[in-house]
């Protein structure tokens, strides 16, 4: 499968203050019977396994598909978590300390990381999954504001080379992410595209076992494509006129380009979930809510439902809160999005239901 181009990320200046005093003595201590500690991850260097951390939901997902059994993973933040504003414990620091390997996402998301790493003793490799992505097109996509139309979708699902996408030399200029919205695993093409990049990180890191992890990336690759063209298939059965959202914040943005789905707006007037909107902002959306003919406000899962309630009211639409979306994080154990295929194929079932479609089953190769 191909291959981007990978480098080390420059780091951005150090943020000592984010973990804060009490953490980071705690981390100091613990370090110092880091040789003799197994960490939060529970492997050990007898055991052979490629120790890897993951800083999102997502990204955990993404490593334990590829790495298999081949690797010891500890993912930093807990399913309904947020990466806008997580800080990390003591504990994560040191299974950071001990890991060889960290996955990031990248553009701009973590804004933690390199404090952890400077706390943590982190000396490993950083795979950045966001090196696996066209970044120019994703600041195109940025930049639209969210206006996405079902006829002029930027991709066919019926010709689309998903391979071709990823196949991308990554300069220096890609890392200079600006005013670009992180959340780019929403689309499964994308998704794709940081799995690539993932799997070859892992392959570089452990090259005993590379085969193994690119067979892997290979499968779960296909998977991806599947959801990408049954998700596709789903909103093209909705008239391009009806298919417009609002959600809590901007959290879907390729999600909703993919699938040509017209953004109305969102309650919080953020990438982020932790943004306080106006007054201004809320009259703003209940007009555009009105005016799009918007038939509901969705919540993600990362969210309290209750400023959405409000609007709604306002607005005189309904809030899906009780099956909520899942894009900062992906869900519980034993929840419908407790993978990212499952959390896909969530989202568009609640999505269209609230439209009044009826999704078809998803196919067998997307089942868990």
């Amino acid at each position: 499968m191909p291959r981007s181009s990978q480098s080390t990320p420059a780091r951005r200046p150090l943020r000592f203050a984010a973990l804060g005093g009490a953490a980071l003595a705690a981390v100091l201590a613990l370090s110092g019977c880091g040789a003799a500690s197994s960490g939060a991850s529970g492997g050990d260097e007898a055991d052979g396994r490629l120790r890897v951390v993951a800083t999102t939901t997502q990204l955990t997902d993404f490593a334990r598909e590829i790495g298999g059994d081949d690797i010891e993973l500890t993912g930093l933040l807990a399913p309904g978590g947020s990466a806008h504003h997580f800080d990390p414990s003591p504990a994560d620091l040191l299974a950071l300390g001990e890991a060889d390997v960290l996955i990031v996402n990248g553009a701009g998301l973590e804004t933690f990381v390199d404090s952890a790493v400077e706390a943590s003793g982190f000396d490993g490799e950083i795979i950045t999954a966001s090196d696996g992505i066209d970044l120019a097109e994703a600041k195109a996509i940025t930049a639209e504001g969210g206006e996405a139309h079902a006829d002029d979708a930027e991709h066919d699902h019926a010709e689309h080379d998903h391979a071709e996408d990823h196949d991308h030399d990554h300069g220096a200029e890609d890392h200079d992410h600006g005013d670009l919205n992180p959340h780019i695993w929403t689309s499964p093409r994308m998704a794709e595209g940081m799995v690539a990049e993932i799997a070859a990180g892992l392959e570089r890191a452990d090259t005993a076992h590379a085969e193994d992890y690119a067979q892997r990336a290979e499968d779960y690759t296909a998977r991806l494509a599947a959801l990408d063209d049954w998700a596709a298939a789903q909103f093209d059965r909705v008239p391009a006129a009806e298919r417009v959202l609002v959600s809590g914040h901007d959290s879907l943005r390729y999600y909703l380009h993919d699938y040509g789905i017209a953004f109305a707006g969102a309650i919080l007037p953020s990438f982020e979930d932790n943004a306080e909107p106006s007054a201004a902002d809320i009259d703003a959306l209940v007009a555009s809510i009105t005016e799009h003919g918007v038939r509901a406000i969705f919540v993600e899962s990362s969210m309290s439902p209750k400023l959405a309630q409000t609007i709604a009211r306002e607005a005189g639409v309904e809030v899906v809160d009780a099956d909520t979306l899942y894009a900062d994080s992906l869900g519980a154990p034993g929840s419908d999005g407790d993978s990212y295929i499952g959390a896909t194929v969530h989202n568009t079932r609640v999505i269209l239901d609230a439209w009044g479609v009826k999704a078809d089953p998803a196919p067998a190769t997307l089942q868990e």
